[in-house]
């Protein structure tokens, strides 16, 4: 499977194919003439796939790694001039390249560092994580966090290609298959019932893991669409945050120990459901459904946190703008719209 993001210059082609990382070289010759190639990688990934890509690209090019150690904690800022020091030990220059090999948390590391070093390289996107699969690998968006929250130092960075090979999913701890319901399921509830339906069709994972393929596909294409009519994040773009206020600040709250990305984005969706039926914006049975099907992929609904405790992160939210948050809201699964509340939005809850 094969779509293109079309972006002007800044245009890249989207594959989806089993047994891709096997290939690697075939589509990376094609569109990079350099001579050095740098993985970032991190250290439970790079030792499933990391000599099967080294091997291929050594043939062709001088190739090299930086690894990190897994999880949100990699993403902190002040890891960043490790890893520079590291490219530059490496002699990388502004036309050589830089490739993602990882989960969210590596593509988004790896385009930030790919988007400063020496003002920019290219890079190239390859996520074995379903979050990023379905979502963080496409529409360039990049960032490292700080110690006052998720993603508020970043930039838009288009990588030269995304490639996805569905059956690095087979090597994935059970939680983060979850984790990336959590965003499979987001893009249902915001644009396409159809879908969410048939995520609820399935008895499991391993049943819907037998339309992997076509579900990535989906959920990509749905993202592309969105990506095209509004690569800056201030229109129909911002649907794609369903959740993620409420999930962000939750994440932060449990210093990113508690919960995933996407069980927190799960909770968040769940939650603010809730408010929105209170207060009359959204159909009445919405949160059901959403805690329905959160139940049925093993992912969280509530975290018992104090609303009044995350209202200081929700502050700093990158989504804030002229005082105002934008809280993306559900007429019915299927169908979203952006509502743009302040901090008392969510005060209708004491805990969620």
């Amino acid at each position: 499977m094969e779509m293109k993001v079309n972006l002007g210059k800044d245009s890249y082609p989207i594959y989806i194919k089993q047994g891709i990382l096997d290939h690697v070289l075939e589509y990376i010759q094609p569109v990079f003439k350099g001579k050095k190639i740098a993985i970032l990688s991190d250290d439970q990934v790079y030792s499933i796939y990391g000599d099967k890509l080294k091997t291929q690209l050594s043939s062709q090019y001088i190739v090299n790694e930086v690894i990190v150690e897994h999880g949100e904690q990699s993403k902190r800022f002040d890891i960043l001039p490790s890893l520079y020091s590291q490219l530059l030990s490496f002699e990388l220059s502004r036309t050589d390249l830089i490739i993602a090999l990882g989960g969210g948390v590596i593509g988004d590391l790896a385009g930030f560092v790919a988007s400063t070093y020496m003002r920019g390289v290219s890079f190239v996107q390859i996520p074995t994580s379903l979050l990023a699969q379905v979502d963080s690998s496409v529409g360039g968006k990049v960032a490292v966090d700080l110690p006052e929250g998720k993603n508020l130092v970043g930039a838009f960075k288009h990588p030269k290609m995304v490639l996805i090979d569905p059956l690095t999913l087979t090597t994935l701890d059970q939680r983060f298959i979850h984790d990336g319901m959590g965003e499979v399921i987001k893009y249902g509830c915001i644009f396409d019932r159809s879908l969410f339906d048939q995520i609820k069709s399935y008895a499991s994972f391993e049943e819907l893991f037998e339309n992997i393929d076509d579900i990535i596909y989906r959920c990509v294409d749905l993202k592309r669409d969105v990506v095209e009519k509004d690569l800056y994040d201030f229109g129909d773009r911002m649907l794609l945050n369903f959740g993620h206020t409420l999930g962000h600040a939750i994440e932060q709250y449990y210093h990113f120990e508690n919960y995933s990305h996407g069980e927190a984005v799960c909770i968040g969706m769940y939650q603010l459901t809730k408010m929105a039926e209170i207060k009359g914006l959204s159909e009445v049975g919405c949160a059901d459904q959403i805690k329905e099907i959160a139940i049925q992929y093993n992912l969280p609904y509530e975290a018992h946190v104090q609303t009044k405790d995350l209202k200081q992160a929700m502050a700093l939210d990158k989504k804030n703008m002229n005082a105002k948050l934008s809280y993306v809201l559900l007429k019915t699964i299927g169908e979203s719209f952006v509502y743009p509340s302040d901090l008392s939005f969510i005060d209708v809850l004491k805990e969620v």
